[in-house]
């Protein structure tokens, strides 16, 4: 999908839940090759392709309102989107910690053990990271989300400091990077789990 028109989408599914029209509502796409900005100062820095490399590798830049810095988009990824209702605790640093354990617990359901890194949103293995996360909120409604590597070519990282994070800090990888091709789960069975474990840690949110 086009990273503008999910965003459209999403936009349109939070005005939704802030008037109730809509529940708790989790999505699932893969998106066109894309770099995306967040809200982090000077995030636009950290894109190390010049124009005409981007248009090379067919990638476009786009500026995003999510948390974060900058992070590619594209396919062989599992972006999920959770369109939800963070009013009984108001606690976005807590909400990125389920979006965290969802990924992990997921990924730990493959026999990939991974883990978080502290004062470092997003899921590791080792020094390598395997998911992005990042979020925005309207009126304590949550959007954006994770994007997990799954398959794919990793190339179009090179063109960025992916979440501003040199390499002193670790580099990006995939599930079938980790796993190799013969362990690898399907992205159906990969999303079916990943929806198992977003809903019981985001009730475990709501209630504690």
């Amino acid at each position: 999908m086009d990273y503008r028109e999910a965003v459209a989408r999403q936009v349109a599914l939070v005005e939704a839940r802030k008037t109730g029209k809509v529940k708790d509502t989790l999505v699932f796409t893969e998106h066109n090759p894309v770099f995306t900005l967040g809200a982090r100062r000077d995030a636009e820095k950290n894109v190390l392709w010049d124009a005409q490399a981007l248009a090379k590798h067919g990638i476009e830049v786009i500026e995003t309102n999510r948390g974060g810095d900058v992070t590619y988009h594209g396919p062989g990824q599992i972006v999920g989107y959770p369109i939800v209702s963070l009013e009984p605790r108001k606690d976005l640093h807590e909400y990125l910690r389920v979006l965290e354990q969802t990924v992990i617990n997921a990924l730990g359901c493959f026999g990939l053990a991974t883990a978080r890194r502290a004062g470092q949103t997003g899921v590791w293995v080792g020094k390598r990271k395997i998911a992005a996360i990042g979020v925005a909120a309207r009126s304590w409604v949550a959007w954006h989300g994770f994007a997990l590597n799954v398959d794919g070519d990793l190339g179009p990282f090179t063109g960025i400091i992916p979440c501003g994070l040199g390499p002193e800090v670790g580099e990006v990888t995939s599930l079938e990077k980790e796993l190799g091709t013969e362990k690898m789960p399907t992205k159906e069975e990969m999303k079916k789990v990943l929806a198992k474990e977003f809903w019981a840690q985001f009730d475990e949110y709501q209630t504690t």
